[in-house]
């Protein structure tokens, strides 16, 4: 085994974990509208438990249904009613020798009022999240002792349905987290003040659970290291906080960091290290005797391995790793990490759930449709029959997959030397690195299943034809946008940019604001005078906020500029020419190096003959179909291919 310290078994409480991978808590809104978890919550989970995770601990999990939503769709433990329903997740858990438990959250002043009826939201006291804007009244000491009271009538929900423990969520700024933290709690009666009062709010919450669920029932507590706010919560009042949580007797302390206003901390993007925040658990750590949980953006097995090995947890965190590919523990467990679909830190997931969706990846098409995608669901009637797969990139891989797991014969046509597509040039700019792994992981998935694959060999309706493949899939990508407009001949593409293909010199005007364009800019900046240059009046399209704002920040620490609501009318000799959207007026901006990022066209070679051939068995995917992110090539790779001929 690769990895002992890893699958080593371990002990929370009086539970025997089979391993160290602990699922921290993530949320889904894959409940039902009655908070109960339905089968595709049922499913999601079940597919971790199945993956080989040790502990799973749920979403976070609704105790006040007033001020206490914080998503849509929200798993609930307020009213018996979900009992029923609860019982089915834990046996689904069970089934694969995995462990439950419940995380216990309210969110405080870190939910907007449209999801609790428009209601104010809550707090310790009226201190607003920066994020949300709104302003929190602070709950009255009648309001707080009826929450403990929720508090502990959920875990007594979530026992009665036959989960392992409760986690009680006192990190990320959340309700619990805004008593303990001086940044958030200025109040003056008993739930206030000193240290003590500070922890008065969750202690009886605690000492409440304990008193009714009984003392062997395993309570558990996730906290912020670090709040990362000046007048929050510091790393020596996180020690001091670990030390009298474990003399309430907590079975564990898991530990995370940031609340809402130091948002990068909590869920990081891209460009944060794997593993950084591990101090923070070894300050814990070695502070208490009770197992410890960290979650250090880890991507890796190899690096989960090495945190053990060093002391610094005594079980690790797998979170967004889990949703990238449910079975990361299995595949690590046989040493089959090229085959673990990593997260990029792309933060999709949480762009999704904040659009008020449920959970979705950009590496995992499946993730949140398990129910319905998963491969239990597949109709295996290829018989070997043969399918051709015109291109390598993620639509042409996802789709060459899923046949291929369906039972046919799949060849896959790659005209470059290597799959992977346009995502060899995503991966190029700064912090995208990971991009190279998944491509990696492209090559070992095609191989494990069995796809043909012929690189070096652009397909041809004979060469398709010469195999018998009953149909096509074609996936050639996008072409980059040229506008028809004056002197555009002396303008290069991002594309070529980020291949090597194109030389650039001097000054640069880069036409475009979309993730190309920022990341193109992100990379020449340090060397080159760079402008972005942007027809709409916001930068980043769908890009999560985070990650726009840091693009921004590396261009412009550089010296660089983006202008918004600026469209190209002409490219000159001296630079270009651009019309401002709103006022229409005209000006110059110098460059001796103008590069065009406006998006790509589909990419449709020998289109005509492949429908003249195949007719309606001719199906286009990725950017061939309908340009867009990889997030979408994914998708639209493995749903046409899952619905072929079914």
């Amino acid at each position: 085994m690769p990895y002992e310290k890893l699958f080593n078994p371990g002990t929370i409480a009086n539970l025997e974990l089979k391993n160290r991978i602990v699922m921290p808590a993530m949320g889904c809104s894959l409940a039902e509208p009655s908070g109960e978890p339905g089968p595709r919550m049922i499913k999601y989970y079940a597919d971790r438990a199945k993956g080989g995770t040790g502990l799973i601990i749920t979403e976070i999990t609704r105790i006040d249904d007033e001020t206490g939503v914080g998503t849509p769709n929200q798993l609930s433990v307020t009213n018996t009613h979900v009992v029923g329903q609860l019982s089915r997740l834990v046996e689904a858990v069970h089934a694969y020798d995995t462990k439950l438990f419940v995380q216990l959250h309210h969110p405080g002043n870190q939910t907007p009022s449209r999801l609790i009826g428009g209601k104010q939201p809550v707090s310790a006291s009226d201190v607003t999240c920066k994020v949300i804007g709104e302003q929190p009244r602070a709950l009255t000491t009648e309001e707080v002792e009826g929450l403990v009271k929720k508090f502990v009538f959920g875990a007594v929900i979530a026992q009665k349905a036959g989960v392992d423990g409760v986690e009680i969520h006192g990190a990320h700024g959340y309700l619990v987290s805004q008593f303990l933290s001086p940044h958030t709690n200025k109040r003056t009666d008993k739930y206030g003040g000193s240290f003590e009062g500070r922890m008065r709010f969750v202690t009886e919450i605690i000492l409440g659970i304990r008193s009714i669920c009984g003392p062997k029932f395993p309570i558990g507590i996730r906290i912020n290291g670090s709040d990362y706010l000046d007048d929050g919560i510091s790393e020596e009042d996180a020690i001091a906080q670990a030390k009298y949580f474990e003399k309430l007797g907590v079975c564990y302390i898991n530990v995370s960091c940031g609340t809402y206003d130091s948002g990068t901390t909590i869920i990081e993007p891209n460009y944060f290290a794997e593993g950084w925040k591990k101090h923070l658990a070894a300050n814990i750590r070695k502070a208490v005797s009770i197992p410890v949980i960290a979650v250090c953006n880890i991507k890796h097995p190899a690096v989960a391995e090495q945190l053990l090995e060093e002391g610094f947890a005594d079980f690790v965190g797998i979170a967004r790793g889990n949703l990238a590919d449910a079975e990361w523990a299995n595949k690590a467990k046989k040493g089959e990490d090229r085959l673990i679909r990593k997260c990029l830190g792309c933060m999709e997931c949480f762009r999704i759930l904040n659009d008020g969706l449920p959970l979705g990846c950009t590496l995992n098409p499946v993730l949140g449709r398990e129910f319905e995608w998963g491969d239990e669901k597949l109709v295996k009637n290829g018989a070997g029959r043969t399918v051709a797969v015109v291109g390598g990139g993620p639509a042409g891989f996802e789709a060459a997959l899923t046949l291929r797991k369906r039972g046919f014969r799949v060849v896959l046509f790659e005209a470059k030397e290597r799959v992977g597509g346009t995502v060899t040039l995503a991966a190029v700019p700064p912090c995208k690195t990971m991009l190279n792994e998944f491509i990696d992981t492209m090559e070992a998935q095609l191989e494990k299943t069995g796809v043909e694959i012929r690189v070096n060999t652009p397909a041809s309706l004979e060469a398709v034809k010469e195999l018998g493949a009953e149909a096509v899939f074609l996936a050639a990508g996008g072409k980059p946008i040229v506008p028809n407009i004056p002197g555009i001949e002396k303008a290069v593409t991002a594309e070529d940019v980020l291949a090597g293909k194109a030389d650039v010199r001097g000054s640069v005007v880069v036409i475009g604001g979309g993730v190309t364009g920022l990341e193109t800019a992100e990379t020449l900046a340090p060397a080159h005078k760079v402008t972005v240059v942007e027809m709409l009046d916001k930068v980043g399209g769908n890009l999560y906020p985070s990650i726009v704002m840091h693009l921004a920040q590396e261009i412009m620490k550089n010296g660089g500029k983006i202008a918004k609501g600026k469209q190209l009318t002409e490219v000159c000799e001296a630079g270009v020419t651009v019309k401002d959207t709103k006022t229409g007026e005209e000006e110059d901006l110098p460059a001796d190096t103008v590069i065009l990022a406006m998006g790509v066209r589909a990419n449709r070679p020998g289109l005509d003959a492949f429908r003249a051939a195949f007719g309606d068995r001719l199906i286009l995917v990725g950017d061939t179909a309908r340009p867009g992110q990889i997030y979408d090539a994914l998708h639209s790779g493995h749903d046409r291919a899952f619905v072929y001929d079914t």
